[in-house]
């Protein structure tokens, strides 16, 4: 996970978090936390890229909507983050 950008570690933690994780649910969630508009040309470029590296696996919903799901290296990866994460912060929020 360490050759990812923010944005694709975000994708990763938003397509983990959603219901029903398909291009515009993950546009509209991202939008939601990032507070202005991402756009589809930064999108789905990365999505392909999450899908390319093995993290996630992108399925066909419709002829006009493509899912998308982590694989289970794509959990992995977010798990061993997670656990780096903690290292430098679950001690220090509780005050």
């Amino acid at each position: 996970m360490n050759d990812l950008t923010g944005f694709q570690r975000d994708l990763l933690y938003t397509i983990t978090g959603l219901d029903d994780p398909h291009g515009l649910a993950i546009k509209d969630e991202l939008e939601e936390y990032y507070e202005k508009e991402v756009h589809h040309g930064r999108l789905y470029p990365n999505l392909d890229t999450l899908v390319n590296k093995g993290l996630v696996e992108k399925g066909v919903l419709d002829r006009r909507t493509n899912v998308y799901k982590l694989t289970a290296r794509g959990h992995r990866e977010i798990e061993a983050r997670r656990e780096w994460e903690d290292t430098f912060v679950s001690d220090k929020l509780v005050a």
